[in-house]
């Protein structure tokens, strides 16, 4: 994305003055509204059946909270005021409305019900989905010829069921993120609890996790070139037949893809250093203090008002060697007579070295060189070998000046020393 497409998206959001806030209540009663509607098959919700979804959400988080019915009206206003719940009917203020949860509302409620983690098996299933689909697409670009084609076998499965498949690569890779941190915050309860004996705990959630995101990792790296290979085919096709639409989602896949492998990269390297570092804890503080009695008096010491720390040095005194000291004369200084510095201005001839160059290979020309390889040869012969692949190019450029040059349709290269140059055939431009 470039940096005018970045200001335009952030200036476009930042103009609907985007607010969420919300408490217990609200997302409590979100999540009652999401279960009852999967519960009871409902599409939509009566103004009367919120005020009765939002009094049992209310009883389970604030069982003393009186006047429900008023702080059900302000709860609906709230959520439909950040766009969480949206009218549904068409009836305006004629008659009692029916209500839905959006996008937004329901993104909100699977985050905190549903635990999608990116696991070997799901990745697999999905990269193989992923690569069925996107070949099934490639066949359709190669037999596609009109526009229309293009975009119901091409760019629509790109952009609908192509890309929802590896938004759920991302959406896992997300909850792959929020399990690691758990992970992390439960060996942080463990130690707290269980100085010593939450070793073999530690050490277990290390090891799973570790084996986990190497796994996915291979998974990825292994996977991750076929689908580019086949988007990228897609990509080249639809630049032959001119379609930038199916160019532009092909190409936006791709870095989905490479963003995904990127994903298992990074947080593999991450979790290793994590790894690292709770096994180096593991191993110089738990183990050498099971009891954590030093810990303790550590702590102790630190935390006492009267406790005083000093740093204590002993300064040895430099060893004292007694000789004879010797007299040294002062030398007369060194002179010299002075010189002039700078000489006097001489004039010289001036040096064309593309004169000289002209000159050599017009008289390789006029000893009867037909071809630029033979011309090269001679003009470039007392040069350095450094200098001699640079020297080519000029000669070429001075025999295209100098003389006509021609070419067969198919045209060689000829080694000259160790490079190797495309063959022409030279004469005089007199002949023309």
């Amino acid at each position: 994305m470039s940096r005018r497409s970045f200001e335009h998206v952030v200036a476009a959001v930042a103009d609907r003055k985007p607010s969420l806030e919300l408490g217990p209540v609200d997302i409590c009663f979100l999540v009652a509204l999401h279960v009852k509607a999967e519960g009871a098959n409902l599409t939509s919700f009566t103004e009367h059946q919120l005020e009765d979804v939002f009094a049992h959400a209310s009883a389970v988080v604030q069982p003393e909270a009186d006047q429900l019915r008023r702080r059900a009206t302000h709860a609906i206003q709230r959520l439909r005021a950040q766009r969480l719940l949206a009218r549904v009917d068409g009836q305006g203020v004629v008659r009692t409305g029916e209500f839905a949860l959006t996008r937004l509302g329901t993104a909100i409620v699977e985050f905190y019900l549903e635990e999608d983690v990116l696991t070997r098996a799901s990745l697999a299933l999905l990269t193989r989905s992923l690569r069925a689909a996107i070949g099934d697409v490639r066949d359709a670009a190669r037999v596609a010829e009109t526009s229309e084609q293009w975009r119901d076998g091409v760019v629509g499965p790109l952009e609908v069921s192509i890309a929802e498949l590896v938004a759920g690569i991302e959406r896992r890779q997300r909850g792959m993120d929020l399990q690691q941190e758990d992970f992390q915050a439960e060996i942080r309860r463990l130690l707290e609890a269980d100085w010593f004996g939450a070793l073999d705990r530690c050490q277990e959630l290390l090891a799973s996790t570790s084996a986990t995101l190497h796994e996915l990792n291979e998974v990825l790296l292994r996977d991750s070139s076929d689908l580019l290979e086949l988007l990228h085919d897609i990509e080249e096709l639809a630049v032959a037949s001119g379609e930038k639409d199916a160019e532009t989602v092909a190409h936006r896949l791709m870095d989905q893809i490479d963003r995904s492998v990127a994903w298992g990269t990074a947080r593999q390297r991450a979790w290793s250093e994590y790894y690292q570092y709770v096994h180096r804890y593991l191993r110089d503080v738990v183990r050498l203090d099971p009891t954590r009695a030093l810990t303790q008096r550590l702590r102790d010491q630190l935390a006492g008002a009267g406790a005083k720390f000093a740093l204590a040095y002993a300064a040895a005194p430099p060893m004292r060697v007694l000789r004879t000291v010797a007299t040294v004369r002062d030398r007369p200084p060194v002179v010299r007579p002075h010189k002039p510095r700078e000489k006097d201005p001489t004039a010289e001839a001036a040096v064309d070295p593309q004169a000289i160059l002209e000159g050599k290979v017009r008289r390789a020309l006029d000893g009867g060189a037909e071809v630029l390889s033979s011309v090269t040869q001679q003009v470039t012969a007392e040069s350095p070998e450094a200098e001699r692949f640079v020297e080519a190019g000029r000669v070429a450029h001075s025999v295209a000046q100098l003389a006509r040059a021609t070419a067969g349709h198919e045209r060689p290269w000829v080694a000259v020393d160790h490079f190797e140059i495309e063959e022409w055939r030279v004469g005089s431009r007199e002949k023309e």
